[in-house]
């Protein structure tokens, strides 16, 4: 299939290039990069031209094992080129010194800076979002929200805010891509690429991350979706069931009835491990002490936190946290 029209040939083509962090993820990268190919298929001469970097300049691993190889280093960029930041797994081991260093100095020119999934950790870590808006991948929300707590982060599939992009991950680095294009270039042949990858639906800045709350629990109840939204919004100051009931028009024992029949579970068990999977991401992507942890997560007394740790995941947090240590040090 062709385009309908070519356009005129820019001059030069708006370079776009990859960092490549270790344990990058692949899909939020390669979305990314078919939809520069995918333009430059549109055109008679090329919109885009990318190049893949990265510390030590000979390949990357991403977070399914596979290789690519590089085309350079931590080498200088235009002014007018475009970074891209690919992170994934293990974030804070990736974001190291020397890339910390060659994003600052780049940065000094003004140029346009964007994280992709986990990207925009190395980003905030750089200085690079200091009084912006930004947004990252939800599992990682908390932690970067604990880090960086000067910054403002949304629950946004994507941010632009100046020159500085971020999305979350997953096939929102496509709606960011799109978006961008349609800014730099045309609308039109956004949409062309849109249509070539089946993308029937292009989000905006609008549109959050996670499926809504119905969809995730797999059940429409108008109010258990709002008291589990209360509390999720309540981890570090847990409501009572007996207030979550309230606030929704129930007495407490229909709220017992309601949490049995559809999750199969009271609703302090389901509100107990909500806050335990946030103390668990806590813990494995912060340097926050397990006490801290703890606090976060609306536990007044570690060793009742300790406690239900383990009955939930079989080890404590303090062995949680070693064991993290270690494969970082295996990684």
């Amino acid at each position: 299939m062709t385009s309908s029209r070519p356009f005129a040939k820019p001059t030069p083509p708006r370079r776009v290039i990859f960092l490549l962090l270790d344990q990058f993820s692949m899909v939020p990268f390669a979305n990314a990069l078919e939809a520069l190919r995918i333009a430059n298929r549109y055109n008679r001469e090329p919109v885009y031209e990318w190049k893949l970097a990265g510390e030590g300049g000979q390949f990357a691993t991403c977070s399914n094992g596979t290789q690519l190889v590089l085309d350079m280093a931590l080498e200088e960029v235009g002014r007018d080129d475009l970074v891209m930041i690919c992170g994934g797994m293990n974030i804070r081991q990736a974001t190291t010194k020397p890339v910390l260093n060659w994003l600052r100095r780049e940065a000094r020119k003004g140029i346009s800076i964007g994280g992709l999934c986990t990207g925009a950790y190395t980003m905030a870590k750089a200085g690079l979002l200091d009084g912006k808006r930004c947004t990252i991948h939800w599992e990682n929300h908390d932690s970067f929200a604990e880090e960086f707590d000067e910054i403002e982060l949304t629950k946004a599939i994507y941010v632009i805010d100046g020159k500085r992009y971020t999305c979350a991950g997953g096939t929102s680095s496509l709606d960011l891509m799109l978006k961008l294009m349609a800014s730099f270039r045309d609308v039109d042949m956004a949409n062309w690429v849109a249509d070539q990858l089946l993308h029937t639906n292009i989000r905006t800045e609008r549109d959050e991350q996670r499926l809504s709350i119905p969809t995730r629990i797999g059940v429409r109840h108008p109010k258990l979706s709002a008291v589990i939204q209360m509390m999720e919004a309540n981890i570090e100051e847990p409501v009572s069931p007996s207030i979550l009931a309230r606030d929704v028009g129930m007495s407490t024992r229909q709220l017992e009835r309601l949490f049995s029949r559809y999750l199969h579970r009271s609703p302090k068990r389901y509100y107990m491990e909500l806050r335990l999977q946030k103390a668990r991401n806590l813990l494995m992507q912060t340097e926050m002490s397990v006490i801290n942890v703890a606090l976060a997560c609306g536990f007044a007394s570690p060793s009742h936190f300790s406690k239900c740790y383990r009955a939930q995941y079989d080890t404590t947090p303090y062995r949680e946290r070693g064991a993290q240590s270690s494969r970082k040090d295996i990684t």
